[in-house]
């Protein structure tokens, strides 16, 4: 499978879209001048000895305004980006570094720490970190899509994810881009910092969290105020199919009376 480039952030639609006229940074993050985010990008991509490969759906650049790629792309230097909806044995030359960890919650993945902690340092240095980026749905999909090949050699790990209690919203966490279902659901690159300090030897993985992470809160705390001073429209109640349907029954029950 081709790589495909990574568009700017200039490119893409956000919730700050830029319109004619408005400054927009060019030499680093691509984003509106009043949201620049270079201050707290690291002045080079970190190298890290484990290689990030992040499988994204075809729309989570284009149709996601709060893709965290863009940001993850100007962080990491070993990193891989692939497009599409599935991994394929054309897929292979890119995660070719063992021991290779696939960073999902499901049912059958062990706590990333747990896990570090019980694989001797020599068993799991230079790992590749897997993740799939896209909303919970498409995510779901493409892990489901992606198993017949990944199931033979990739290690299925998840950070702690409490699926009985509803997740934040950007207003409860500084760290949280959107209302997420679960507790312990973060976005991509909160999932690629928190995994890092895991992996990378000799207390490294600690100062790329950090570096991460401010970006990460930057870019919450810029969105944040921006959704504080605009106008949101009341949204329609929708009303369900079952109280449609009872109440034409109940007309029509009147009118035969």
């Amino acid at each position: 499978m081709d790589f495909e480039p990574l568009p700017s952030a200039a490119g893409d639609a956000t919730a700050d879209e830029t319109p004619p006229g408005r400054a927009v940074c060019s030499s680093g993050c691509g984003r509106p001048s009043t949201v620049c985010l270079c201050p707290y990008l690291p002045a080079t991509p970190l190298p890290t000895s484990t290689t990030v490969v992040i499988l994204h759906h075809p729309h989570a650049l284009r149709r996601n305004p709060l893709s965290t790629l863009p940001l993850l792309a100007r962080s990491l230097s070993n990193l891989r980006l692939i497009p599409g909806r599935r991994l394929l044995p054309s897929s292979a030359p890119v995660i070719s570094r063992s021991p290779v960890l696939l960073l999902f919650p499901s049912p059958d993945a062990a706590d990333l720490a747990s896990w570090c902690r019980s694989t001797p340092p020599p068993a799991r240095a230079n790992p590749t970190l897997l993740l799939l980026d896209g909303t919970w749905k498409q995510a779901k999909e493409m892990h489901a899509a992606s198993l017949p090949f990944l199931s033979s050699f990739a290690v299925p790990v998840s950070l702690p994810v409490d699926c009985g209690v509803d997740g934040d919203s950007m207003f409860e966490g500084e760290l949280v881009v959107k209302k997420e279902p679960h507790k312990g659901c973060v976005s991509t690159m909160e999932a690629v910092a928190r995994a890092l300090r895991l992996l990378e030897p000799e207390g490294r993985g600690e100062e790329i969290e950090e570096t991460m992470v401010g970006v990460l809160r930057a870019m919450v705390a810029f969105q944040a105020e921006h959704l504080q001073h605009r106008p949101m429209k009341p949204r329609v109640k929708m009303r369900k199919k079952k109280d449609i349907k009872r109440e034409e029954e109940m007309k029509r029950d009147a009118r035969l009376e």
